[in-house]
């Protein structure tokens, strides 16, 4: 006998609802799609034909100029070293302060936890200011350094709920046969909390590195020199004030052929700037349905 298929089982009010979500979705998968696809064309066409005609598959109109151009800039690989040492600096350091930070107020018999917890909320919506943070990293001698733009956004009171929540999951019977083994705070986080936290951790530490990987205005505010901004900044000179760097234009005679190389160099620096998350996320895109929905259910 034929299996009937999983659709014919739907009532009609059910059947209606997922359509409009698959069509929602659909939509939404589009939405990011042709932009994508659009970048990657145009960053190889012909700065003039891609002004004058637009988007094109006439393979004779097509260069790798941009490329070339970006790849032998020296301050786009000064900027690229130093947004991946900012990056994965930061999410060391903001993950481990995360984790060590939830793990008390995750513990029961912690005294104080409610007061703590008030006082992590209030800061996710009561801030200083742009003024009082510059006031206190420039006192500290922070400016003009990596850790102008590292520590100020390190911990994560989202961040810090979000492991908090995980760790309320974790059976209690694994806290109780530590004890058991004699297995003190520090054995007990270290050697067998944080090897079942692996999804969680793995979580926060894409976010983290997303996060500052895209980030610009810290650096743009607290670093002067040029050598240790990240490509973020170099990404925004070419995108926003339209300014590539120097090098990048220099044998163009016209203002016309200058505007439209820097035009061609947008697409290009905007695909060489995304291959680093692009190769990242295969990577940690099997732990998210257990980072993310355990943190997001458990009580």
């Amino acid at each position: 006998m034929k299996k009937k298929s999983v659709w014919t089982r739907y009532s009609t009010q059910d059947k209606v609802l997922l359509s409009a979500g698959y069509l929602l979705l659909g939509l939404f998968a589009v939405a990011i799609i042709v932009p994508m696809l659009y970048i990657v064309v145009a960053s190889f066409i012909d700065p003039i034909t891609l002004q004058n005609k637009g988007i094109t598959f006439d393979f004779s109109k097509w260069t790798t100029t941009a490329y070339e151009r970006v790849i032998s800039n020296r301050q786009i690989w000064i900027g690229f070293k130093n947004a991946i040492v900012y990056s994965v600096v930061f999410t060391v350091v903001s993950v481990v302060v995360t984790l060590l930070a939830a793990y008390p107020l995750s513990r029961s018999d912690f005294r104080g936890k409610g007061f703590f917890n008030i006082l992590f909320m209030i800061t996710m919506f009561f801030g200083g200011g742009l003024i009082p943070t510059y006031l206190i990293v420039s006192n500290l001698g922070l400016v003009d350094s990596m850790w102008a733009v590292i520590l100020p956004g390190a911990f994560s009171v989202w961040n810090m709920t979000i492991a908090r929540t995980y760790y309320r999951g974790i059976p209690s019977e694994l806290r109780e046969a530590a004890d058991v083994d004699g297995a003190n705070e520090l054995t007990f986080f270290f050697k067998i909390l944080l090897p079942v936290c692996t999804p969680i951790i793995a979580v926060l530490a894409l976010w983290q590195f997303v996060a500052m990987w895209n980030s610009y205005f810290d650096a743009m505010i607290y670093l002067n020199d040029s050598a240790k901004q990240p490509l973020q900044l170099v990404l925004r000179s070419i995108l926003i004030q339209n300014q590539p760097e120097s090098g990048m234009i220099a044998d163009m005679q016209s203002t016309a052929a200058r505007a439209q190389l820097a035009e061609l160099l947008k697409y290009a620096t905007i695909i060489i700037s995304s291959l680093p998350l692009l190769v990242m996320y295969p990577f940690f895109q099997k732990y998210f349905d257990s980072g993310i929905m355990t943190g997001a259910v458990k009580g």
